[in-house]
């Protein structure tokens, strides 16, 4: 599950890059809103939301050029999930944006800054557009408000691998084995783990474990080569697809 920046550095690379990232195989891909303010995102993703909202990124854009290519039946484009301040949602209103977003081909949304055991209200709007609410669980969070955040979730359940930020690790956490398999006790939602997730070792760790895996600033950090003019775009392009067909190669194994 690929996590690209919506807008870095403009919406037809966006675009481009989800149909790259589409004929490489992923089963998912998690689209950040930039905000100015994100929750737990590392640098990486924060100056990627940074060169977005410089580069004059819009909501209605986005949900318009993810609606375009929505239509094109040369591709197929798998399920996309928004990562989206609740910030952005409010401002924009609650009922347009969950409408939008389901014309633009979404099928969730992580909304990061709603604490999970208080989602219960959205949760009921999502369901009336179709959409999945996926709510995230980190080690620190109580197995009693585990349980209520699971009852406002749906589609899976984003397992954040270590207290902290976003960012590429070497190595996982050993006690996320642990973690995972006390969740799996409270769901039968597909347990899907991000934060650190950047190399194919760390698939095999959780074979078995985790049903999906979320890669994010490995991806995002190139991302900033597209403000080097010495730089060909479409080998940039390449150079994601590349990389993210070598993960979803390690889940096949």
């Amino acid at each position: 599950m690929p996590f690209i920046t919506a807008g870095d550095p403009d919406l037809n690379t966006t675009v481009a890059v989800l149909r790259e990232l589409a004929s490489r195989g992923v089963d998912l891909i998690e689209v950040g809103f930039p905000y100015s303010d994100p929750i737990a995102d590392g640098p990486v993703i924060q100056e990627s939301y940074t060169r977005a909202l410089n580069n004059g990124f819009q909501v209605h854009s986005l949900f318009e050029a993810l609606k375009a290519l929505s239509l094109d039946q040369s591709i197929t484009i798998p399920p996309l999930v928004g990562m989206v301040s609740y910030a952005i949602i409010y401002r924009y209103g609650a009922d347009k944006f969950l409408q939008e977003a389901q014309t633009a081909g979404f099928s969730g949304l992580i909304v990061p800054d709603l604490p999970g055991d208080e989602a219960q209200d959205f949760a009921e709007k999502t369901k009336t557009t179709n959409l999945d609410l996926v709510q995230l669980v980190s080690p620190l969070t109580p197995e009693d408000r585990t349980k209520r955040i699971m009852q406002a979730a749906s589609g899976f359940i984003y397992c954040i691998s270590v207290a902290g930020i976003t960012g590429v690790r070497d190595e996982l956490p050993p006690e996320l084995t642990t973690h995972l398999e006390s969740l799996r006790k409270l769901t039968d939602l597909p347990l899907a783990v991000g934060f650190g997730i950047s190399q194919p070792k760390h698939v095999d760790t959780l074979r078995g474990k985790a049903d999906g895996f979320i890669i994010g600033s490995a991806i995002v950090k190139q991302f900033a080569a597209f403000s080097d003019p010495n730089q060909s775009h479409d080998s940039i392009i390449k150079s994601i697809g590349d990389y993210a067909g070598e993960m979803v190669a390690a889940t096949k194994v």
